[in-house]
């Protein structure tokens, strides 16, 4: 057995070629956009603001960021795995 066929090969990319785009970022910006999600980012800035203007306080506005994240997460599973070959 030839030691060759257990070092892989790796394929350099030609000038021509397109760089690659992950579909899950893009996915994020356009349901990060829908009304819905909108909202929900709203109330986190305005939380995160609230926090930040306070020297103490207990609040860490994780609720709004989770409650954000849901949304967009929830959005970009519905379309994600059609990008996979």
């Amino acid at each position: 057995m030839s030691t060759k066929s257990f070092i892989p090969t790796v394929k350099a990319q030609d000038a021509e070629e397109e760089d690659l785009v992950d579909p899950q970022e893009l996915l994020r910006a356009e349901c990060g956009a829908q009304k819905s999600c909108l909202a929900l980012e709203e109330k986190y800035k305005a939380c995160n603001d609230r926090v930040n203007s306070r020297k103490k306080t207990a609040e860490i506005c994780s609720e709004e960021l989770f409650d954000y994240l849901h949304c967009v997460d929830g959005c970009v599973s519905k379309r994600l795995f059609s990008f996979l070959k």
